[in-house]
């Protein structure tokens, strides 16, 4: 590990397959928790490379527990965290929309490590039990159109950073690999980043993938559509400049769309948004963001389309509904 970090250090970028091995290593316990914890921190100070990216990624599927869900025509809404915006749970407010409309989800979550509150604090809260048992979740995706897929049952690896990314409270190339590595492998797949060097990145990676997928940054900051500025997305197919007008919303103050400063205080917000008694501003970032994951999982649509789709499962309550199915 001392030549790795001096090589790191020294501001050089390490190879697909010395990244892959490094991380395999880590992941076992092969390294001790200042090794650990020196590494991390390395990637606190300057840029992760494509290589490196893609050698953490790869590790962290071979190492993976992968469910059997039947399909591989899921899709996952995952932002990589990390834009310290403190929002309430839009990606995953925004999961159950797209459930409620008849589309399978795959969601990959977490416990919020740079913020209050992420997706699977949101879901422990009203009691979700976290497996990795394939026909459990198979059953709830047949039942709810979503499975809940946490994060540290299906990398047992991350356990070994957990307690060293919780106690540095950053954002840290874990936060960037998340929407990489979801165990469900998803043939579909809506990810928001934080910045536009690692909307470059997501891009080359993703292009050498089969998968179809949406690339979303918010160019204030955020890892979602925020309706706060205009945003990026990107397809397969090319780049675009969208602002939250053009599809139909208004342009809105980043204090509207600010979470609970506690687990309970987001979990109320959460709950209100699905009743479809959240504010105008939280009912209408859910929907742009679950609007534009169904654009993704239904090439077929229009993003106009797709977006009214959005608006009628929670209006209906379709999105009430999965989440109630997803807890039964």
């Amino acid at each position: 590990m001392k030549e790795i970090l001096i090589h790191l250090i020294e501001q050089k970028a390490l190879t697909k397959e010395t990244a892959r091995q490094v991380l395999m290593d880590l992941s076992q316990g092969r390294y001790n928790q200042s090794e650990m914890a020196a590494f991390i921190t390395v990637f606190l100070m300057r840029n992760i490379t494509v290589s490196e990216l893609e050698g953490f990624r790869d590790a962290m599927l071979e190492l993976c527990i992968k469910p059997d869900l039947g399909t591989h025509d899921v899709i996952d809404l995952c932002g990589t965290g990390g834009d310290s915006k403190d929002t309430f749970n839009i990606s995953t407010l925004a999961s159950f929309v797209v459930a409620g409309a008849g589309y399978k989800v795959a969601k990959h979550g977490n416990f919020g490590v740079s913020s209050i509150c992420g997706s699977s604090n949101i879901m422990a809260h009203f009691g979700y039990q976290f497996t990795n048992e394939s026909d459990f979740l198979r059953r709830k995706l047949d039942e709810a159109n979503i499975c809940f897929l946490h994060a540290q049952v299906f990398h047992p690896a991350m356990k070994n950073f957990g307690p060293i990314r919780k106690e540095l409270g950053l954002k840290t190339f874990f936060n960037i690999l998340g929407p990489m590595v979801n165990p469900a492998m998803p043939n579909f797949q809506m990810v928001g980043v934080f910045n536009l060097e690692l909307l470059r990145l997501y891009n080359y990676l993703y292009q050498q993938t089969n998968k179809r997928y949406i690339i979303l940054h918010s160019l204030d900051g955020y890892d979602e559509i925020s309706l706060t500025s205009p945003f990026k997305m990107v397809l397969a197919e090319g780049e675009h400049l969208l602002t939250p007008e053009s599809l139909g919303f208004k342009t809105v103050n980043p204090a509207e769309l600010a979470g609970g400063h506690t687990v309970e205080e987001s979990a109320a917000i959460f709950k209100n948004v699905l009743e479809n008694q959240g504010t105008e501003t939280q009912k209408n970032a859910v929907i742009a963001n679950a609007g534009m994951a169904i654009f993704c999982a239904n090439p077929k649509l229009k993003v106009p389309d797709a977006l009214a789709e959005a608006r009628e499962s929670l209006e209906s309550g379709k999105a009430l509904q999965a989440f109630k199915n997803l807890l039964a």
